[in-house]
């Protein structure tokens, strides 16, 4: 038999096949063992109870055949012709079929002489005195005598009557296989050892060799305690019998000692029924060992592969691959835990993925500090988080009443739009008192929604973003079934918007800063400008057109941003000159120059303790450098000065010789325009240069335009 080394692997699989084992052989090895005794047992009562009641047969048959010869003896004594010599030729003829029972009859004097009347008895017979004394009587005699090396013999003596015969016997030698029994054709019950005794130590007869053990066991030595009826076992010839001995009392009848009848069979002989029995166990065992392990293996398999299977899904679960399903078809339990194990399977990787996405979700949101950038990431992520048909977001402005409305279906600006909306204080109100989840249906749709109500949708789960008690958002998803979301589902959006509120916060809070920032600098802008009548706006105006200059190079939105601080500040160092100086009319003397051209070193002194600003600081520091090297304050030359710087170069002049100034008028556009140009390569910087051309070319097309536009509209 081939047993699978899975089977001989598995811990579970060998306790469960020890439990097969030890349920079915010890069992039966058990009943098979209590079985045998029983039978064993009942087998040795049975054969007990016969032996006791075939040597009590056999003893009352020996008994039965003397008192017959002896009612013979009766008969012959009885006959008339008995004292006559005719008595031997009418007598014999008479009791010739009896007479073959005794093996002689004889008449014998009390002098010793004989007259035999059938047969002839080979060693006279001597009666002792007390053999004859115990002849007076009108009783029949059993006398038995046992010479060595011969067979014993059993003679039957009768006392002749007076009137017959004076001091005479009749004397039969009895036919021993007669009395025994052994001339018949069943003498003896089967497969049984047949014994005569006589107390203490003489055989008649014996069918197998007799130990002494059995005269000591069948017959006490007391003739007082015999017993009708002993049993017993002894052992001889390397066999075990069991005996039953049944006692004779032959004195009241026949003046003799007891005769015993002791009947022995063999215990392999009485056990013989069982021999089948134990050829038979042994194949019995290893069947029913081979059936087992059989069925054994087979229920171990057909339940250790659903649970190995199960135990596989287990690993693929702790590995996060929720997908993969358990497919089990025994028809019982195994099969409804592996649909449980599946559902299991399927939840905790639709918990998993949302737990993931919500993870994913608030990262970007919690990172991001843009509104714009973290109502993209919410309207294309929620609906891996909650399914839905629909995911709006409404952000409140700061009057809480007007607000706009962003649907998207995707991730991406171009899928971004946002109307504009009205919030009513009943609905601010309202959402207020209900800052966790509020559901509605489509025959309730809030004003706010008003663009939804077409959109089919049956029912509408609002989750309300309070920052502090001030509403600053509502994030909606739409149902086209009115039985809305699952209770798991909406729960993790909660959780999700909660995130969102934190990065919603964080969001106005920068941009609270931003603007703060940018007002601050704008007003430092605009006090640097206002330090001379002469340069109202010029902080601004350079930088609007800086900017236009990097967007054109491409500059990313990062270097954008300190062009453009950079471009308000560019000047800072200004406010440390003298106004005498700034509104001079005529010419700067070099010493007024070195004092002027100081500003740029000042202004950089004056953002270098702000380390936000420290990349501002080479635009205030650099924007006087020459692309040749010919500038100040160090003459930095090419692509040593800062790109900002050189932006700023361009823009600056550009503004500077447009404008008036104390000591000259401002120059023509295209004059100055011509004048940059043919400095690129030694002032300014050729690439700058080019952009800054491109600018004023869309900036001279886009005033045509707009004149052709008035003119079309006088005309």
């Amino acid at each position: 038999m081939k047993i699978e080394g899975a089977f001989l692997h598995s811990r579970v699989a060998r306790r469960v096949f020890t439990l097969f084992i030890c349920c079915a052989i010890l069992p039966i090895t058990a009943l098979a063992a209590i079985s045998y005794g029983v039978v064993t047992a009942q087998l040795m009562a049975q054969s007990r109870q016969n032996l006791k009641q075939a040597s009590k047969a056999v003893g009352m048959a020996i008994l039965e055949r003397l008192t017959f010869l002896e009612a013979e003896l009766r008969r012959i004594e009885a006959n008339p012709t008995f004292a006559r010599a005719a008595f031997r030729r009418e007598g014999i003829e008479a009791h010739a079929e009896t007479l073959r029972r005794f093996k002689a009859v004889t008449l014998l004097a009390d002098t010793g002489r004989e007259t035999p009347l059938y047969g002839r008895i080979d060693s006279p017979l001597e009666i002792s005195p007390a053999e004859r004394e115990a002849l007076s009587s009108d009783k029949t005699s059993v006398v038995s005598r046992f010479p060595a090396g011969e067979s014993p013999r059993v003679f039957m003596v009768r006392r002749i009557a007076p009137a017959t015969s004076a001091r005479a016997f009749l004397v039969g030698e009895v036919n021993t296989e007669y009395l025994w029994g052994t001339a018949d054709e069943n003498p003896l019950p089967p497969q049984t050892e047949f014994c005569l005794l006589e107390p203490p130590d003489r055989v008649f007869v014996c069918t197998t060799e007799t130990p002494s053990s059995v005269l000591k066991q069948a017959a006490s030595p007391n003739p007082l305690t015999y017993s009708v009826a002993v049993q017993f076992e002894w052992t001889g010839g390397g066999e075990e019998y069991l005996a039953s001995a049944w006692t004779l009392f032959l004195r009241s009848s026949f003046n003799a000692p007891p005769w015993i009848v002791v009947l022995s069979q063999a215990k392999s002989e009485v056990l013989s029924p069982l021999s089948g029995f134990k050829k038979v166990f042994p194949p019995v065992i290893v069947i029913s060992l081979c059936v087992v392990i059989l069925l054994s293996v087979a229920q171990i398999r057909r339940s250790l592969v659903p649970l190995e299977q199960l135990q596989e899904g287990t690993r693929r679960i702790a590995q996060r691959d929720f997908d993969s399903q358990v497919a089990v078809t025994s028809g019982d339990e195994f099969e409804d835990l592996a649909a449980s194990f599946n559902l299991m399977s399927r939840r905790l990787g639709s918990q998993f993925r949302v737990l993931s996405t919500i993870g994913e979700v608030t990262q970007v949101v919690l990172s991001s500090l843009e509104t714009r950038r973290i109502v993209e990431t919410v309207l294309g992520r929620m609906k891996d988080v909650c399914p839905c048909d629909r995911v709006g977001i409404i952000l409140a402005g700061r009057d809480e009443t007007s607000a706009t409305l962003y649907v998207g279906n995707g991730v991406g600006s171009e899928s971004l739009r946002g109307d504009p909306v009205l919030l009513a204080p009943a609905d601010v109100q309202f959402l207020r008192d209900h800052p966790r989840t509020v559901t509605r249906d489509h025959e309730s749709l809030p004003s706010y929604l008003a663009p939804w109500a077409d959109a089919g949708l049956r029912s509408v789960v609002l989750l309300p973003i309070l920052l502090g008690q001030r509403l600053a958002a509502i994030i909606a998803l739409g149902y086209l079934e009115a039985a809305g979301p699952d209770p798991d589902d909406q729960s993790h959006a909660r959780q999700l918007v909660d995130q969102v509120a934190v990065a919603l916060a964080n969001a106005r809070l920068i941009e609270d800063l931003d603007r703060l920032n940018w007002g601050t600098l704008n007003a430092l802008a605009r006090a640097i400008d206002a330090k001379s009548p002469w340069t109202a706006g010029h902080s601004e105006r350079v930088t609007e057109l800086a900017l236009q200059i990097g967007q054109t190079l491409n500059v990313g939105p990062q270097r954008l941003a300190v062009l453009h601080r950079g471009g308000l500040l560019h000047d800072l160092g200004k406010l440390g000159i003298p106004p005498e100086i700034l509104d001079k009319p005529g010419r700067l003397t070099p010493e007024e120059t070195r004092i002027m051209q100081g500003h740029v070193t000042l202004g950089a002194r004056i953002l270098e303790p702000i380390a936000a600003y420290a990349e501002v600081i080479p635009i205030l520091l650099q924007h006087h450098e020459s692309f040749d090297g010919s500038g100040y304050p160090v003459g930095l030359a090419g692509e040593a000065i800062d790109l900002g710087a050189r932006i700023f170069g361009v823009a600056d002049v550009f503004d500077a010789l447009l404008s008036d100034r104390p000591y000259r008028r401002g120059l023509d556009r295209e004059e100055v325009i011509r004048y940059i140009r043919d400095r690129s390569g030694r002032q300014f910087d050729p690439r700058v240069v080019e952009a800054f051309l491109e600018v004023m070319t869309r900036q001279r097309s886009g005033i045509q335009a707009k004149a052709q536009e008035e003119g079309v509209g006088r005309f």
